[in-house]
């Protein structure tokens, strides 16, 4: 039985979750109802969440049922009176008190701004980038917005620690920028956030995540050529400081193997995932000098289920990007999906995996409307959000630790959603199947029966062996 086979059989012994059918949309904060139509009736079972239903304002459409809240924007006041700053991007969601949901959003500026992240204790005196935290309730209101670190760059991506901490990574080589800060929503502004982490490299970061049975942690770059990173800290207690104390920062490369290996009956080449070590102050030369491989710019990522997630936003024949993911348990290197329309996906950005296990990607320049997309580990293909604003990115999703709130930004104009409805409940098994699922039909690269039959004579997985045929490797 193969792979697929095997998980659509598991997949029949899922309880299915049967939807609402009927819902109020939330505009500017001003809850509204609207009829509901059959043909809006939103699917059952872990297929999404049906049709989307238009917004009336333009703004943001849904699936029937769910709503939405606008509880910050750019301009508006903040807590101290300072306005909100301008370039919302990415963003993770943390455990508050009494049930509240701490947000640490990152606000991608570079030195001037008309609503720069204006701190206290900057790193930067001329830089108007930084992050700011917001303190929200179970019912969707925020209770306290302020800066937690400033001074920096082009503040993009980055990822949450597993002890509540963003780390927000600079996405420049600029004026001396190009660095990752450790940020503790708790103790904003402290000497911690204004210090740069320097063994996690100088480069233009897009995003990191660490794997939570290691403490390793792994990065993208957004850049052309862009390279995989990863951190080993030298400290992988994961605790508070942890990363401060330094660590050993490698990018990955494709190598040839032995062929004459005790394991290895058939003859000819065979190609493996190893790991270069690369000075920090030079990382993006060390591994361009050490032949690691090359992605046309990498953006988002994600860790859950054993796997770590992260996509290559104008890569394929039509530009239309990739998404990859990488096991470190086998140190196995997959290309997941790659997109041969607009239609399908187009510039896949920030990435998460839901609550309930699926996979939601965030585009960034379709040149239709940014939408959301979700995959299922049963093979299923959804869209669940559609910006009505032309030009405004989708950045940040995240949802709060109860799974009732799904938190997303648009860059610009610079506004923060709280979402909710009718969510599926929380599945850590379909988290884990989602990480060895294959890819829907439609969204799977086309692999040629040359690749198949070499990732069958290696004992690999086509998928595997299709990241080898991409980057060129003679297989």
């Amino acid at each position: 039985m193969n792979r697929r086979d095997f998980l659509k059989v598991g997949s029949m012994s899922t309880l299915a979750l049967t939807l609402g059918t009927t819902g109020l949309i939330s505009l500017g904060g001003q809850a509204r109802g609207f009829a509901a139509g059959t043909e809006n009736n939103p699917t059952s079972g872990f297929g999404g969440y049906g049709p989307l239903v238009k917004d009336p304002d333009g703004i943001l459409d849904l699936p029937q049922g769910f709503q939405y809240k606008i509880i910050s924007r750019t301009g508006d006041k903040m807590s101290n009176g300072d306005l909100v700053p301008a370039g919302h991007d990415g963003m993770a969601a943390f455990q508050g008190p009494k049930n509240s949901t701490i947000l640490v959003r990152n606000h991608e500026l570079g030195t001037n701004s008309s609503h720069p992240v204006n701190g206290k204790n900057p790193w930067s005196k001329g830089a108007a980038g930084g992050t700011t935290a917001l303190v929200v309730t179970p019912d969707r209101e925020v209770i306290s917005e302020y800066v937690t670190n400033s001074g920096n760059i082009r503040n993009c991506a980055g990822g949450p620690s597993t002890w509540g901490t963003w780390l927000t990574c600079e996405e420049t080589r600029e004026m001396g920028h190009g660095f990752v800060f450790e940020v503790n929503p708790h103790d904003p502004e402290n000497e911690m956030s204004r210090t740069p982490i320097r063994d996690m490299g100088y480069f233009s970061h897009e995003a990191c995540n660490v794997d939570p049975s290691t403490g390793i942690w792994y990065l993208t770059e957004d850049n052309n050529p862009s390279f995989f990173y990863r951190f080993t800290p030298h400290d992988r207690s994961q605790k508070l400081g942890s990363l401060q104390k330094g660590g050993i920062l490698e990018a990955a490369a494709i190598d040839e193997l032995p062929s004459n290996q005790a394991s290895n009956f058939s003859t000819g080449q065979q190609y493996g995932i190893v790991w270069k070590q690369v000075n920090p102050e030079r990382a993006k030369e060390d591994a361009r000098d050490l032949g690691c491989i090359r992605f046309s710019r990498l953006e988002g990522s994600w860790f859950a289920g054993g796997a770590f997630w992260f996509d290559d936003t104008s890569a394929g024949s039509g530009n239309y990007g990739r998404i990859y993911r990488y096991f470190p348990a086998t140190n196995t290197l997959e290309l997941f999906y790659e997109s041969s329309s607009h239609n399908d996906l187009e510039m896949p950005d920030n990435i998460t995996i839901t609550p309930w296990g699926d996979l939601w990607i965030a585009e960034d320049g379709n040149i239709g409307r940014d939408r959301i997309i979700g995959l299922t580990p049963e093979g299923n293909v959804y869209t669940f959000a559609e910006n009505g604003l032309n030009n405004s990115e989708f950045a940040g999703p995240a949802f709060s630790p109860d799974g009732n709130t799904f938190f997303i930004n648009m860059q610009s104009p610079g506004i923060t959603f709280a979402i909710w409805g009718p969510f599926a409940r929380r599945n850590a098994a379909r988290q884990v199947a989602m990480s060895h699922a294959a890819p829907p039909a439609s969204f799977a690269p086309q692999i040629s029966s040359k690749v198949i039959e070499y990732a069958e004579r290696n004992g690999m997985s086509p998928l595997a062996a299709a990241v080898l045929d991409r980057h060129g490797f003679n297989i």
